[in-house]
This record gives structure tokens, sequence and C-alpha cells, in this order.
């Protein structure tokens, strides 16, 4: 349960700032392109490879504060960041049939997904 609170409260915390940093590029930086997410996807991939890194180090942090940065922060800020690590980590292990499999259909299938759903719900 605790962890489950972390996970949570992290989560929470990386969604307004994911809202915060997309708000203030759509301000400051207004265009059809969208600046803020592409921002917002590097700036976890950054920040989740990093405590990647130091998670992996010995005497890294415990399993409570990887769970709050990594899974709450970072996914509340943006899923990129967890699909990015996971792909590097089908990578690390030498899977590249799985990585090649795993990002193609993410991509892919999130895309035909996402059309799908909006075409069902303006029919």
């Amino acid at each position: 349960m605790r962890y489950l609170l972390l996970i949570g409260l992290g989560g929470g915390l990386g969604s307004m700032a994911r809202y915060l940093c997309q708000r203030w590029m759509a301000i400051h930086y207004p265009h059809s392109f969208p600046f803020g997410t592409l921002i917002v996807n590097i700036a976890g991939c950054f920040l989740i490879g990093i405590l990647w890194g130091l998670s992996l180090r010995p005497n890294g942090m415990n399993e409570g504060w990887r769970l709050f940065l990594m899974t709450g922060i970072c996914g509340g800020f943006t899923t990129f960041s967890a699909f990015s690590m996971e792909s590097l980590q089908l990578l690390r292990a030498e899977k590249t049939g799985l990585f090649m499999l795993y990002v193609v259909c993410s991509v892919i299938l999130g895309l035909v997904a996402t059309l799908a759903a909006f075409r069902l719900t303006q029919s």
C-alpha cells in the first residue's frame, strides 16, 4: 500500500509538472507544432535516464524512491520516458528482435488505436 501511495503522489506531481510545462510553452511559443509535448517527452527521457543510471549504482536508491521518482513522477510527467527506458533495457539485454517489435508495435498500434477510437466516437 505504501508503494501505491508513493507512485500516486509522484504521478500527481509529474502530471502537474507536465501541464505547467506545456502551458508555458504554448503561451511563450504559440505554434501549431506541439513543442510543449516534445519538450516534455525529451525532458522526461533525460530525467528517467539519470534516475535509472543512479538506481543501478551500488547503494543506489531504494525501492520506494525508485517507484516515487521513476514510476510516479516520470510516469506522470510522460509515459514516453518509460517507453524509452524499457526499449533500451531490451537492447541492453541483447533482445534486438523484442526491441524492434516493442518499438514498432507501440508506435504503430498506438497511432492506429487512437485513430480507431477517434473514428468510433465520430460516427
